[in-house]
């Protein structure tokens, strides 16, 4: 499974597209072969022992200094340029889902219930790719290097601890990029979206309370069903009528309990939901709004609301001054094959360190022929080619920026 380069610099080109390519090219078939591994043992947020293991034991063969345990089980390695410049951060995120897979490859998961159903695997290895080629490469680098696997993105918890345990510090990073594969887009082809590019990811919780009573007796009781099903109705009116137009926002309820019986009016209701936005000034309307129209159930319908409001990671925001280089450094690689691409209400935790340094995230394409695969699907078969693409493009760029 593991990964080794010639350390040989003989018919090695001296373009940068030639020498990326090459490189690539000299341990693609390994790379897959650590994707498959590490796809048969996914494993939960913060419980990544096996998977960091094998960055830290790949690292170790690279010869790439590196830190295990930061955050639990994230791995850091650093690769020092030939002469001094930018601290440049390349991420990664290394956790699966609570997903039966249902793929049968024969390299699918051992683990029943668990499966690599974002990709995380691929990320994780492409970013070995990138380790390996950028240790090749670094005399020529003018600058670091900081190479961050990171636990926990599925649970949205691993990148804030990374960052309060100094991952963007010592030494201190001055930008960074990311990067997601994306089955929608073909193998082959890459996208890019300006500004605001993933949503902030709220969650509330509201419960409301009333009387019970008899179900022929509504009059005798204080129904919560009631208050609850017209607030779910009143909380569509947040994105039609309180936030900006041009302002995207979702606000979704995807769970309600309470009751026993049919002929029982319940005490309490209960409904739990997420708001997605891309802007700050949207996040506060629409908690305001949510807060508001639950005092006006109080008072209306007689009822007591208890609203848990959480802030979740912020929208992801990709700085030109960063996304620019990255994406000239692809169509210096790989030709035309990068395409803008509109927001996404999806969210992810890479959007904290964009809140720190200046930073962007890279779509790469991972869609295979003849399948119509989307992420989170216990069937999803990404087309493998999409790591030696993803090398060759994430190399490229960190040469240029540290150039």
């Amino acid at each position: 499974m593991a990964f080794e380069m010639s350390s040989s610099a003989v018919n090695l080109p001296n373009d940068p597209q030639s020498m990326i390519a090459a490189l690539t090219q000299e341990i693609e078939a390994s790379l897959i072969a650590v994707r498959r591994d590490l796809h048969a043992h996914p494993e939960l947020a913060f419980e990544e022992v096996r998977t960091s293991g094998v960055v830290a034991r790949e690292l170790t063969r690279l010869g790439i200094a590196h830190q295990t345990g930061i955050a639990k089980t994230g791995v850091v390695g650093l690769i020092e340029g030939g002469r001094p410049g930018p601290v440049l951060a390349i991420r990664a995120d290394m956790d699966a889902l609570p997903i039966e897979e249902r793929t049968g490859l024969v390299f699918a998961s051992q683990h029943a219930g668990l499966m690599h159903a974002c990709g995380h695997d691929i990320h994780t290895t492409t970013l070995l790719g990138v380790a390996a080629v950028l240790q090749r490469l670094a005399p020529s680098l003018a600058g670091t290097v900081k190479l961050i696997f990171q636990p926990a993105e599925e649970a949205i918890g691993g990148a804030e601890r990374m960052i309060s345990e100094g991952v963007l510090e010592a030494p201190h990073v001055d930008i960074a990029f990311g990067f997601h594969n994306y089955p929608h887009i073909p193998v082959g082809e890459f996208s890019y979206c300006p500004g605001p590019a993933l949503a902030a990811a709220d969650t509330f919780s509201i419960s409301v309370h009333g009387k019970s009573g008899h179900a022929a007796h509504p009059y005798a009781a204080i129904d919560p069903v009631v208050a609850a099903a017209t607030l779910i109705t009143q909380l569509q009116t947040v994105v039609s009528r309180e936030v900006k137009p041009l302002h995207p926002a979702v606000v979704t309820v995807g769970a309600i309990h309470g009751g026993t019986a049919a002929n029982i009016i319940p005490d309490t209701v209960t409904f739990i939901g997420t708001v997605r936005t891309l802007h700050a000034e949207a996040q506060d309307v629409a908690e305001a709004a949510i807060r508001r129209l639950c005092a006006g159930a109080e008072l209306s319908m007689r009822v007591r609301c208890d609203v848990a409001y959480q802030r979740g990671v912020p929208a992801l925001l990709n700085d030109d001054r960063v996304l620019e280089p990255v994406v000239a450094a692809v169509r210096h690689q790989l030709g035309e094959v990068i395409h803008r691409r509109d927001p996404s209400m999806g969210a992810e935790d890479f959007a904290l360190m964009s809140q720190k340094v200046p930073a962007f995230q890279l779509g790469i394409g991972s869609g295979s022929p003849g399948r119509a695969d989307r992420l989170h699907n216990s069937d999803y078969q990404p087309d493998e080619a999409c790591i030696g693409l993803g090398v060759q493009a994430l190399s490229r760029a960190a040469l240029e920026l540290l150039a």
